[in-house]
């Protein structure tokens, strides 16, 4: 069997943090990982990583971390994630051993149609015009998901777990540098009367890096769910507000209180392979985890367990196995519920052994899409997936874990905000051309109750005896799968540190584009890749924001992505 946008620096001065009655200490990291602990959390902000390391040392479990993770993350990231987006979570349970997943993905209203983002003579709207209209809003799944698996997995009572995000809401928080780097951008969303009335303070300046911002309605907000659990957010006032907003001009959408109400996450087995001698475990479909998979099993017909991160050789298989799976993945993945995703044709040893055999001396024109087992007539993918997600770790006593990517889409959703958080743009995740010029089906298209295709794809890995052994995920928009990939390889293959492969550089390698870092290779690399046809045009999209942690015989290690704000912490 085969086994971006912005890239700021950390916080540069912590001491502006939150007054001192407002807010726990927050030690600023280094760049070294954290090892030792046996307990630990890795997310993008340090005060996210507080309020879920606060959960843990009261005797709560990774979920109930998770829960006060987002709420926080929500609050202090609201570009990346938040109560009106979406998530999926993979989560490992230490005493059996299994691993599952929970997909918090948001559904388009029951009135959508496959026409929903054209213009009145057929063709697709403009994306700007697209993200910001009533008509990008599903249904926000990331509350009622977490709600299912902390009813699962929990130890703490629900309504225990919202004190930190209520706590700074209501007595405000530092406005990070890339938080405000975010509010001063071009975004149309950054533009919206709801951001802007919300960023902008009494003297009419817009919040910058260092002022204190608090979010009352926010504060209100996580009461009422954490009083009344996911019906706060799906049902009654709140609800009532998201249908008014989403209604709203320009091009109002459909959705609807029945649409909110009868939102259900859903929850099952992990997608799993071996790789080597671990076991890689990601999300089922609408996920492109089991993407990352397939490149996997392609990279595992190649030599690149043998080279390294300075050989040219590894990273043009790296870029080559990318094509490849990306290829597929434009093509085929999906809603399962609605269309045929042939992942077990994608992941068959025997086909990507055929499909490693594609990868020659020399970079070509963009693959093709292969033929798996299973694969039905599908229409060339016309998905744009921009920036605004986040992904975090957290590793509790138990030796419990939740992997989780969380996101509202785009840079602050819709721009459209209810009870002091952004609306999701997630319906814009669908295939703007629900068929091609001959009739055949886009995969992604969208459909009534339907979710989008994501590149989301939180990873758990373990050995073949269902130890645990990492847990890695990233941001990135298209670019996740690469993202994780790499950092998959450069762990299981290069044996690097956590940190040390989240600092290698990033290669997106997607039809005839390849997009990097040139700065942060080995000397020799740039060139030698350049030799062999893969030659960078740039560094478009969302940057990078890794976090993992992985099982060490000293205990626990993580890190963060040095691109962002985050910090790995544990005890």
């Amino acid at each position: 069997m085969w086994s971006s946008v912005f890239q700021l620096n950390r916080f540069a001065v912590l001491a502006l943090a939150l007054l001192a009655s407002a807010c726990a200490t927050v030690s600023q990291e280094t760049a070294s990982p954290t090892t030792g602990p046996k307990v630990m959390v890795a997310a993008a902000n340090p005060h996210a990583v507080e309020a879920g390391l606060n959960v843990l040392r009261k005797g709560g479990s990774a979920v109930d971390a998770a829960v006060a993770v987002q709420a926080v993350l929500g609050l202090v990231e609201p570009q990346s994630s938040g109560l009106g987006g979406g998530a999926f979570l993979t989560y490992y349970d230490a005493k059996t051993r299994k691993v599952t997943a929970f997909n918090g993905r948001e559904t388009a209203p029951a009135a959508a149609t496959p026409q929903l983002f054209l213009d009145d003579a057929g063709k697709p709207i403009g994306f700007r015009d697209a993200v910001i209209s009533g008509r990008a809003t599903g249904t926000p799944g990331a509350v009622a998901m977490l709600a299912m698996a902390q009813g699962a997995h929990g130890k703490l009572a629900w309504s225990q777990l919202f004190a930190d995000a209520e706590r700074l809401a209501d007595q405000g928080f530092i406005v990070s540098p890339r938080l405000a780097g975010m509010i001063a951008g071009s975004f149309p969303q950054a533009s919206t009367p709801d951001a802007k009335a919300y960023f902008t303070k009494p003297d009419g300046e817009r919040y910058k890096a260092g002022d204190l911002l608090k979010n009352p309605a926010y504060a209100a907000t996580v009461r009422k769910i954490a009083a009344e659990g996911p019906k706060g957010l799906l049902e009654g006032s709140i609800a009532e507000a998201i249908v008014a907003k989403v209604g709203e001009g320009p091009r109002p959408g459909t959705l609807s209180l029945a649409d909110l109400k009868a939102y259900k996450p859903k929850v099952g087995p992990a997608v799993c392979r071996p790789y080597r001698v671990y076991v890689v475990c990601v999300p089922d479909s609408p996920s492109s985890g089991a993407a990352v998979l397939e490149a996997l099993g392609i990279l595992e017909n190649t030599d690149i367990a043998t080279r390294g991160p300075d050989d040219p050789q590894a990273w043009y298989l790296f870029a080559q196995a990318s094509r490849l799976m990306y290829a597929d993945r434009d093509r085929y993945f999906g809603d399962a519920d609605f269309v045929e995703v042939p992942v077990a044709g994608l992941l068959d040893p025997a086909y990507v052994k055929e499909r490693a055999k594609l990868i020659g001396e020399i970079a070509g024109p963009a693959p093709a899409p292969g033929k798996p087992r299973g694969a039905g007539v599908r229409a060339p993918d016309a998905t744009q997936e921009p920036a605004g997600t986040t992904h975090f770790v957290v590793v509790d006593a138990a030796g419990d874990v939740v992997s989780m990517t969380t996101t509202v889409e785009s840079i602050f959703g819709t721009g459209r905000m209810v009870g002091g958080f952004f609306l999701n743009n997630q319906l814009t995740d669908f295939s703007f051309s629900p068929n091609n010029t001959d009739k055949t089906p886009a995969a992604n298209a969208v459909a009534p109750g339907k979710r989008p295709r994501s590149s989301m794809a939180p990873t758990v890995v373990t050995d073949r005896q269902g130890r645990f052994v990492a847990a890695v995920g990233s941001p990135g928009g298209n670019a996740i799968l690469a993202y994780n990939l790499k950092a998959l390889v450069a762990v299981l293959d290069w044996k690097l540190t956590i940190q040390q492969a989240l600092d290698l550089p990033n290669l997106i390698a997607r039809g005839d584009s390849f997009a990097s870092e040139p700065a942060k290779y080995a000397p020799g690399v740039v060139d030698g890749l350049a030799a062999k046809g893969v030659k960078f045009t740039g560094f478009g999209g969302e940057g990078s924001g890794l976090h993992g942690i992985v099982a060490t015989q000293n205990g626990l290690e993580g890190a963060a992505d040095p691109r962002r704000e985050g910090v790995a912490k544990g005890y």
